[in-house]
């Protein structure tokens, strides 16, 4: 009998050591399942925000392009009316003429396009100009420098350029 009784303690144990081996119980796996479903979740999350932030980026600069597309083929007119204030007589017209300029001028401000301002005598900087002409470096003048600047170059207000400034340079 005493046989019996440790045997039965054996079993026993031998039970309580299977039941903690055991299957977890229902509680235990809806935590698991909880658990894995949460992580899923932040994952999916932070892909949707970079998703969001990739694609306002993008759509930002579609409309920065498309802006400076725009700017680029309405250069020529402002140049046409530079040429026209130069070459006006009276100051009625010169007036009249630079109205339109100054108003030309705001309206790209306003969509943040700057004039480049360059002038003559200013060191030549390539990463806004682009030397068309060159002229030989005479008594006097500093070589490397504007003689005459023969287009206005333009900007973005973050510095990206649309156009280059044309100009004519002092050689060495």
């Amino acid at each position: 009998m005493a046989k019996k009784k440790e045997e039965a303690k054996a079993e026993e144990k031998e039970e309580l050591k299977k039941e903690d081996v055991a299957e977890p119980s229902e509680t235990e796996k809806a935590q698991a399942l909880a658990e894995e479903y949460k992580r899923k979740w932040y994952a999916v999350s932070a892909e949707y925000d970079n998703y969001r932030k990739r694609n306002t980026a993008a759509v930002s600069k579609a409309y920065a392009d498309g802006a400076a597309e725009a700017v680029l083929k309405l250069l020529p007119v402002a140049d046409n009316f530079g040429y026209a204030l130069d070459s006006a007589s009276d100051e009625k017209t010169k007036a009249g003429i630079d109205k339109v300029i100054k108003s030309f001028n705001t309206v790209l401000a306003s969509i943040g396009v700057e004039e480049i301002a360059i002038s003559a005598g200013d060191a030549f900087d390539e990463s806004v100009m682009e030397a068309v002409l060159s002229y030989p470096c005479e008594e006097g003048s500093e070589p490397n420098t504007i003689k005459q600047v023969l287009k206005k170059g333009y900007r973005t207000r973050d510095g990206k350029v649309i156009r280059f400034a044309q100009v004519a340079v002092v050689g060495e």
